[in-house]
């Protein structure tokens, strides 16, 4: 449960900061909000990035277990070689 709210905290801090700078974006009076579109779009990314990273950590020390298509797939392909065998 901690790793899914650890997500959703970082998606939702995602869209803010893409928020802001589309917000920067649409209203360049001085070159200080530019740099301010920079800085959020950069923080954006640093974000995403890190985020990549938790979750990958997070399946490959199996703390989260993906659940959907792809991985019932590729368990029913396990379960069929076991059974092959």
């Amino acid at each position: 449960m901690i790793i899914k709210s650890v997500v959703i905290i970082a998606f939702i801090l995602i869209i803010i900061s893409l928020g802001s700078a589309l917000f920067y974006l649409l209203n360049p009076k001085t070159k200080a909000q530019s740099k301010k579109t920079v800085k959020a779009l950069t923080f954006r990314i640093g974000l995403s990035l890190m985020l990549f990273i938790f979750i990958f950590i997070a399946v490959a020390t199996g703390l989260y277990e993906p659940q959907g298509i792809g991985s019932r797939i590729h368990n029913n392909q396990q379960v069929q070689t076991d059974i092959a065998k």
